[in-house]
């Protein structure tokens, strides 16, 4: 049993990738480009950055457009995303039984607001955004942060998240973390692998 859980949020916590992927592809549309949303979202899953970066080369899209995407997700996302199935369930599982939950993220205060929209803000000690201004993963410097500040032993902790850089962080911070594939992906830097969260009570 873990005594801490860092949680990555979209993917993760949040069913927010299709929602993401919807509003880019509804951009790319009105820049006359037809792109599946199965395969926007897949480059998105390798990070945002990445995914920005691959249709700039693709299509020459430019700050305008990257610009336009902000806006329309920063406008209706918030409204759209919701947490996956059974996580107020497990976050406060693990907060009742006098364990700690903490959130680490590359987004910005969007994060903690979506927390506080479905009341999951108070099951969590502490958070990780954007606006600490930490090397992005996998750099593990927000984690060991973490493990310093609140005097964490590395055997205690876990990383739970959906991404390789998640996987990574961990790995190179030092301690133990679990895969969440959407399907039957493997990734053989993980130490566990789920496809849904009831199977985290058997791993926290």
């Amino acid at each position: 049993m873990y005594k801490h859980v860092i949680w990555d949020f979209d993917g993760t916590l949040f069913d927010t990738y299709p929602v993401m992927g919807r509003i880019f592809k509804e951009v790319l549309e009105e820049e006359g480009i037809v792109e599946s949303l199965d395969e926007i979202v897949k480059h998105m899953k390798v990070s945002m950055t990445h995914a920005l970066q691959y249709y700039e080369k693709k299509y020459q899209v430019d700050y305008v457009f990257i610009e336009k995407y902000h806006k329309q997700r920063n406008a209706t996302e918030t409204n759209l995303s919701r947490p996956f199935e059974g996580i107020e369930e497990i976050v406060k599982y693990i907060h009742t039984s006098n364990r700690k939950n903490y959130l680490y993220t590359h987004r910005g205060e969007s994060a903690i607001q979506l927390l506080k929209m479905y009341g999951l803000f108070d099951y969590f000690s502490d958070f990780i955004t954007s606006q600490q201004g930490f090397e992005r993963k996998p750099s593990p410097e927000a984690i060991t942060y973490l493990i310093d500040k609140h005097r964490i032993i590395h055997t205690e902790v876990i990383m739970i998240g959906d991404r390789d850089l998640d996987i990574l962080a961990a790995k190179n911070a030092g301690i133990n973390a679990c895969f969440f594939a959407d399907r039957d992906e493997k990734n053989s830097n993980s130490d566990f692998t789920i496809t849904n969260i009831q199977q985290l009570y058997s791993i926290v």
